[in-house]
């Protein structure tokens, strides 16, 4: 069986392949928007005034990590939206109907992934006893896979139903 005829056969499995491949363009992204952002509005335009608003608490970082953050946040969700709607899932559905879901959908995740791992973290260390270091990648884990057992159904039913 040829890997065409395989994923043509598997489309689901494929879809979900690529969601999890291709979702990395956007943390790509991310990474270089906030090394970018870190060098312009914290190191050379010294934006460093301590910062809290809402969920955002920048008091150590300052605002220009506040607006680091936001700026990598948004370009990376914004690609993420045509990465996920014309690559993977391959989405006739129109930019009007499906932008917003997928607005209402990142805020969702950015708000969990920023909430949830202290509570993680804390669960692991005081509940089971687990340093600090492995609490922390034990918390980045569960983000990760909330989002993907969240994002996944979401679009593939909700904001991008395929063609």
């Amino acid at each position: 069986m040829s890997f065409k005829s395989w994923t043509e056969n598997h489309q689901g499995i494929w879809e979900f392949i690529k969601f999890n491949v291709l979702s990395n363009i956007s943390t790509i992204v991310r990474i270089a928007l906030t090394a970018a952002g870190t060098a312009l509005f914290v190191e050379a335009l010294g934006m460093t005034e301590p910062f809290q608003f809402l969920i955002f608490d920048y008091r150590d970082a300052g605002v220009g990590a506040f607006v680091t953050f936001l700026i990598a946040e948004v370009m990376a969700q914004v690609v993420n939206f045509f990465v996920q709607m014309k690559l993977v899932f391959k989405s006739d559905a129109s930019f009007r109907d499906t932008a917003w879901k997928y607005a209402v959908l990142a805020v969702v995740i950015v708000v969990v992934n920023l909430l949830l791992p202290n509570y993680v973290m804390n669960f692991c260390q005081q509940s089971l006893g687990i340093d600090a270091t492995l609490a922390g990648t034990i918390a980045s884990v569960v983000n990760t896979l909330l989002a993907v057992v969240v994002s996944f159904p979401v679009l593939k039913f909700w904001i991008a139903p395929g063609k």
